[in-house]
């Protein structure tokens, strides 16, 4: 018997086809988170260096199943994520920002997107379209922050170090940005182990610099910040809770990648900058604005993602805009930062 292949003969036929498969790559997608978490976790990018190594090697030195980590390698090489020559496996730009030693690596940030919580985080989507929220609280009895120190120690940890790597990529970009001069105190609130104060501070040696943030944050700053730090004699750390009070009037205020709650918790906190400050202190909100975001589906992706955990929200210009000027202070301008960030800049009348 002679089997005849088909191909499409029409523009319109091959247009159905190229919708199938978009729309089939689309439905089993979260194989590739999953599969990079498990590259992540058997130590597959850190263990591959600069030279090509045979499968069943790295197998070997992995304690993992061969075959299985051949399988795992054809899903992620579709993706960019290694590659394979005659000789062996081989690292791919992507790849090697999975690696622990990479100076703009992501490894961390890809655990935290695909810790045990989040896969079951998403099965409530569809409720949430429904009632416009999510259902974190409901399921585990505390808010997420909160319920994330209590019980998930270790993805804590993993997100503590994944906003540091967030940091590393945009930091230089805001401290060469941002105009401090005349500016005397400056405070990053939420700013998590400090990695952008610290980056700030040595771009502007005049300037004295306040890291404020929960307790589990702050435990362990920036060795810059630390009493013998390169930064000491320009810097504090403080425990404080933004939505409960701010506890220093400085100059600057920066909410970096932190107002993404709902409206009312954002508008609370900005009211606590606007407490805490003067008159003429400057509030800044750095963001990455879903509307003018050249990553539109991380921007997306994290929107729906912080729907379900903390009922928040990745903001639009004019959603951001709107909360400032509820939370009583005066927006002056929004400006692009590198490429990825915003500044929306607001002063205390």
């Amino acid at each position: 018997m002679t089997i005849v292949r088909s191909t499409p003969t029409t523009t319109g036929e091959a247009s159905l086809l190229s919708s199938i498969t978009a729309l089939r790559d689309l439905s089993l997608a979260s194989a590739a988170p999953a599969a990079l978490r498990a590259a992540i976790r058997t130590g597959l990018a850190d263990v591959l260096g600069d030279e090509p190594v045979p499968v069943e090697q790295l197998a070997k030195s992995l304690e993992v199943d061969a075959a299985v980590l051949g399988r795992l390698l054809l899903s992620l090489r579709s993706y960019g994520v290694f590659d394979e020559t005659q000789d062996g496996v081989v690292h791919t730009a992507v790849s090697r920002l999975l690696r622990e030693d990479h100076p703009q690596g992501l490894k961390y940030w890809v655990q935290w997107v695909t810790e045990p919580w989040v896969w079951d985080l998403w099965p409530d989507l569809e409720d949430a379209v429904r009632t416009g929220r999510g259902r974190f609280e409901e399921k585990h009895g505390a808010s997420f922050f909160p319920h994330l120190d209590r019980a998930w120690h270790e993805s804590r940890e993993i997100f503590n170090k994944s906003q540091t790597e967030l940091s590393r990529l945009t930091s230089v970009d805001i401290a060469e940005a941002l105009d401090l001069s005349g500016v005397k105190t400056f405070a990053d609130v939420g700013g998590g182990r400090g990695f952008t104060l610290a980056t700030i501070l040595e771009h502007h040696p005049h300037l004295h610099g306040t890291l404020v943030d929960l307790p589990a944050a702050v435990a362990e700053p920036d060795p810059r910040l630390r009493p013998d730090g390169s930064l000491s004699d320009r810097s504090q750390v403080l425990e404080g809770d933004c939505l409960e009070a701010i506890p220093v009037d400085v100059d600057v205020y920066q909410f970096k990648s932190i107002l993404e709650w709902d409206d009312e918790r954002t508008v609370t906190a900005l009211r606590n900058a606007a407490r805490a400050g003067h008159s003429g202190s400057r509030v800044l909100v750095i963001t990455n604005l879903v509307d003018d975001s050249p990553e539109i589906r991380y921007a997306t992706g994290i929107d729906l993602l912080f729907l379900l955990n903390c009922d928040g929200k990745r903001h639009t210009k004019a959603g951001v805009t709107a909360l400032v000027e509820r939370a009583g202070l005066r927006l002056e301008g929004v400006t692009p930062v590198g490429a990825l960030m915003h500044v929306v800049e607001t002063s205390i009348p």
